[in-house]
């Protein structure tokens, strides 16, 4: 009698049931909004500070280089000396003070540039007072060898090559930045929930294992059956848990961003705030019909019919490999010999996804691993927004299927054998020696 249906519902309740899952459940959502909230909060609060810097230039150069913005005002001093300057700079607890040496020429040595304040300066602050100084000096440099700088301005010319495909399809760099991004999410998604769903499994088969009622399941249950049973079954719960997570993680920062007032979108880190000042400027500003264009060129039905079924297949694999090191241990600490050997392929997977495929989504390597059938499931889902041949994603999905029936067959074995011993560790050795009974 087929009993697998009646493991999966048990599996299944049991998980959502428990105590510390239903907490899990509506905790972790609103423990990871609250600290967004917070990030984004002191974010805000950092953005909206407006610093003083000031500005001491004996050469009298470039003095009126420096222009206020909305979180930078410059106070440049007049015939005054450095040890004056500082001490004003503290007394009035200034940000901190740039001082250009005097000189006579243009030709400046860093030594004769200084930044003074109490604190370390932030990167971004010293980048932006670099890129001031070195237009300002290569302009004066300029109009010292005799050009005339408002002509050079109006000669620089701004290129954007047009892509377009053999077929005649067009497409732009937006096209590439979404094809990034819907690969590595998808990737990471995959990897985080093996990560998090993977030790669950493997938790669960060594609680039924050490608490003895593994012996009664047994004596009528194929161990194949309720080796696959866990695995749906927690799987389900964990898709449970996720959707409860998105739906009451969105509300929260509805609800958060509605009633105190915080812009979530304020927590940016130093790179994605670059990004988005180069956005805004007029010669690289995306319009929106670019980016529906670049959304409605990707293979939108391929990416979602590829991620359903690579992400299944390839959590079902390492969820087999969960389940079976379960099955050999008595306790969680005796499975770190056994977790390193099953993680390194999927970290493998990722660096690879995130450093080759991003490069070069067609090369050799990226190829490779794509049909290795341990990183095939993170590789493959990160090359097809690129455009992989559907021969080849039928290929590396054959493969992938085929070793997930393999590595059941050989788990089942070792958990129809290891979920019934206790008191020993078992080494490699035994392992293989079980899988040949």
């Amino acid at each position: 009698m087929n009993h697998l249906p009646l493991i999966i519902k048990r599996e299944y309740l049991t998980k959502v049931k428990n105590k510390s899952f239903i907490v899990m459940t509506f905790l972790s959502p609103i423990i990871m909004i609250i600290l967004i909230s917070v990030v984004a909060y002191l974010s805000q609060l950092n953005n909206d500070k407006q610093r003083t810097i000031s500005i001491l230039d004996e050469s009298g150069l470039v003095k009126d280089a420096f222009q206020n913005s909305e979180h930078t005002k410059y106070n440049v001093f007049e015939d005054m000396t450095l040890t004056d300057a500082k001490t004003i700079v503290k007394e009035t607890s200034n940000y901190g003070l740039l001082h250009i040496g005097k000189l006579d020429t243009i030709n400046f040595v860093p030594t004769q540039m200084e930044f003074y304040s109490e604190e370390s300066p932030s990167l971004s602050l010293i980048s932006d007072l670099e890129g001031i100084l070195e237009n300002k000096l290569t302009d004066l440099k300029l109009q010292k060898a005799g050009f005339d700088i408002e002509k050079i301005k109006t000669s620089r010319a701004t290129v954007s090559i047009e892509q377009e495909s053999f077929e005649g399809q067009k497409t732009s760099k937006i096209d590439s930045v979404l094809k990034l991004i819907f690969g590595g999410l998808a990737g990471y998604l995959l990897f985080m929930f093996i990560i998090i769903y993977g030790n669950m499994i493997m938790r669960s088969v060594i609680e039924e294992k050490t608490s003895r009622i593994i012996e009664v399941i047994i004596s009528s249950v194929k161990p194949v059956q309720l080796m696959l049973g866990k695995i749906i079954g927690t799987s389900l719960a964990g898709i449970t848990q996720f959707l409860v997570w998105i739906v009451l993680g969105g509300v929260l920062l509805i609800i958060i961003s509605t009633v105190f007032g915080i812009d979530v979108t304020q927590m940016q880190s130093p790179q994605q705030q670059m990004m988005q000042q180069a956005m805004e400027n007029p010669e690289a500003n995306m319009q929106l019909q670019d980016i529906m264009t670049a959304f409605y060129n990707l293979p939108i039905t391929n990416l979602i019919i590829a991620f359903i079924l690579f992400f299944i297949c390839g959590y079902l694999l390492y969820s087999s490999l969960y389940a079976a090191i379960g099955a050999a241990v008595d306790n969680e600490t005796d499975t770190q010999q056994f977790l390193l050997p099953v993680m390194m392929p999927l970290i493998l997977a990722v660096y690879i996804g995130f450093f080759t495929v991003i490069e070069d989504p067609h090369g050799t390597v990226s190829t490779v691993f794509s049909f290795i059938p341990f990183t095939s499931p993170v590789v493959m889902l990160m090359r097809i927004p690129f455009g992989v041949p559907l021969w080849q994603q039928l290929l590396s999905l054959l493969i992938l299927i085929g070793t997930f029936i393999s590595i059941v067959w050989f788990a089942a074995k070792i958990y129809r054998v290891g979920i019934l011993m206790y008191g020993k560790k078992p080494s490699y050795k035994e392992l293989i020696k079980w899988m040949k009974y």
